[in-house]
């Protein structure tokens, strides 16, 4: 497929400078480009690469100046991330959908599976499952009793929907995510654990996209939520009873625990830690490696969250200064200890 700079400048709102007859067919970093692709400009860290590109096309903020000559067709529009996000997204609608049954795929004769669907080969869909039209489910994903997958929706190699659990439309599962095993519910005997059975379910609502290998587990009773619009990366832990907000998104490796309620337009950093029973606000952002561990700090909402207890960004910054300035202070302690020592030996 091949795009002009005129058709990519009507697509996004953009206005040109340069060839508006340049053409592209592929994508590539501005570091890497070549010629016959697009590339974008949106962190001024990378302005260097604008001059040498050779790609034949780059999105650029309108308020981006050059300091010198660029060869590239220029497309300014007002935000270059978000009109890159934007023809990505066109470009891949425009690839085949695969459609089909593969001949090695199970398929309880229960089941339902919409048109226009592909499931590959070593697909397990058990009994009673509902799919909707439009899937794309890829080999070795296992599909339990009684699960609901909504229309459009892909599910990548080696997912495991267990029973029972709700995906929703258009949603993206990579490979190797768990959706719905047990939530880690034991209770203390003489003798050891005792198990606490988890006879809820897991609930996925629209356009939910869950990275490789999250687990998001099923609840004690009632319902693990993950609200529509949600974005999830690879390998983070959402535990029993927990309800994630509408179009929250969160980094890698972050672990919320049991029972906690997230609130809408959230955003975790990596390595996250959220403490179980807990209520975290609309519009709470959480740095990096940030551990809530209790209190009301997070529970308003509308708070930008740093460190370990957490702590409102602008109180970390300035406990921060304080650790830098310790070695010195324990200095100066210990010469004043030493100064009172010599004061009491000369009474």
């Amino acid at each position: 497929m091949v795009f002009t700079a005129q058709q990519i400048a009507t697509f996004t709102g953009g206005t040109i400078e340069g060839n508006p007859e340049a053409t592209i067919s592929t994508f590539a970093k501005i570091e890497e480009g070549t010629e016959g692709a697009l590339s974008f400009l949106a962190n001024p860290q990378y302005e260097h690469y604008i001059y040498e590109t050779k790609s034949s096309i780059v999105l650029v903020n309108n308020d981006f100046t050059p300091s010198q000559e660029v060869k590239a067709t220029l497309v300014r529009v007002p935000n270059a991330y978000e009109s890159v996000a934007k023809l990505l997204n066109l470009y891949q609608s425009m690839q085949q959908k695969r459609v089909g049954i593969d001949s090695l795929a199970f398929i309880d004769k229960s089941a339902t599976v919409g048109k226009d669907c592909y499931v590959g080969p070593f697909v397990a869909i058990a009994e009673g499952v509902e799919i909707g039209e439009g899937c794309v489910i890829h080999p070795h994903v296992t599909i339990g009793k009684n699960a609901k997958i909504g229309a459009n929706t892909e599910i990548y190699s080696n997912a495991v929907i267990y029973h029972d659990c709700k995906v929703g439309n258009n949603c993206v599962l990579h490979a190797g995510c768990v959706i719905g095993a047990d939530g880690f519910g034991f209770a203390p005997t003489a003798e050891g654990y005792e198990k606490i059975p988890q006879i809820g379910i897991v609930t996925i609502e629209d356009n939910v996209e869950i990275g490789a290998n999250t687990c998001i587990d099923r609840s004690t009773m009632g319902s693990t939520y993950v609200r529509k619009g949600v974005k999830v990366d690879n390998l983070c832990q959402i535990a029993h009873n927990v309800e994630v907000g509408e179009n929250t998104v969160m980094s890698a490796q972050v672990g919320i625990a049991g029972s906690s309620k997230i609130g809408k337009w959230c955003m975790l950093g990596g390595q996250v830690g959220i403490a179980g029973h807990l209520v975290v606000g609309d519009q709470t952002q959480f740095g990096a490696k940030c551990g809530l561990t209790g209190g009301n700090i997070a529970r308003k909402g509308h708070v930008q969250l740093m460190g370990y207890p957490s702590q409102i960004h602008k109180d970390w910054q300035r406990s921060q200064v304080g650790v830098r300035q310790l070695p010195e202070l324990m200095k100066e302690i210990n010469e004043l200890k030493k100064e009172i020592q010599e004061l009491k030996n000369n009474r």
